[in-house]
């Protein structure tokens, strides 16, 4: 018998099912989707924003194929094969398809070797102190701790907030670290229904750079119905769901 995190939504829907159909024709790059996965969403942007081509592949990593693990051991999406070779993790990827597609444009990595590297320290703000939040957020049952949690993900959003140059956050370029942000942009709704999460008590600055990520076109063409995530949320708010994040978070580690 499978896991409960093994009902999963087939496919994608609304915009995102449009771009999907885009992508169905074999291509040098392979992309391994969950649709619903804000992992899979960064890579995704990524892809969309260069105009890079790719053939989309949806798979549920809870089934943990034999083919899909021998991509990815972690049996995790999003992956990529890239003419016969295996690649993942969501970041790693967003820079790959930088570096082997050079020709593609707009770059989401700053040029500037000064600015690269803060891009990267930004990464590593959110992967280290928003994302952990915002899991104990999703994930704690207790009332207090949901209290700490949600301050915790105030600080690490204002943070952030005010390092952004504006209109995104190395100006007027959408850039890798907007790219990093946005899927937790677009599934905020999650936290604001039911753990008293507000844009605007982050900042005025954070609810309009927002309301600006969330409405980006590539945003929207790998995004899709909120109504198809509810149930995968709800194990989270639960504290049911079985992925990795959640038992790291479950077991007071840190996410891998």
């Amino acid at each position: 018998m499978g896991i409960p995190d093994e009902q999963i939504f087939p496919h994608a829907t609304a915009a995102a099912a449009e771009t999907v159909a885009k992508h169905q024709q074999p291509q040098d790059l392979i992309f391994y989707s969950g649709w619903f996965c804000p992992y899979v969403q960064r890579a995704w942007i990524t892809l969309e924003e260069k105009g890079i081509p790719y053939q989309y592949k949806e798979v549920n990593p809870y089934k943990k194929e034999a083919h899909f693990l021998a991509l990815n051991p972690k049996g995790l999406v999003p992956a990529a094969e890239y003419k016969g070779r295996a690649l993942y993790e969501s970041l790693v990827l967003c820079e790959f398809f930088e570096d082997a597609y050079p020709s593609c444009k707009p770059d989401l990595l700053p040029n500037d070797p000064v600015d690269r590297a803060i891009a990267r320290i930004w990464l590593d703000h959110i992967s280290k102190t928003f994302i952990p939040a915002h899991h104990r957020l999703l994930q704690l049952q207790d009332p207090e701790k949901q209290r700490e949690a949600l301050k915790d993900t105030y600080t690490s959003l204002r943070k952030l907030a005010d390092n952004i140059k504006g209109p995104y956050f190395f100006g007027d370029e959408f850039s890798i670290v907007d790219v990093a942000i946005a899927p937790w942009i677009v599934r905020d709704w999650v936290v604001q229904e039911h753990r008293g999460f507000k844009r605007g008590d982050v900042s005025q600055a954070w609810k309009e750079y927002s309301e600006l990520v969330e409405k980006r076109e590539s945003v929207v063409n790998t995004t899709s119905l909120r109504e198809h995530t509810v149930e995968i949320y709800g194990r989270y708010l639960r504290d049911e769901a079985q992925s990795v994040a959640a038992k790291a978070i479950r077991a007071g580690g840190v996410i891998p």
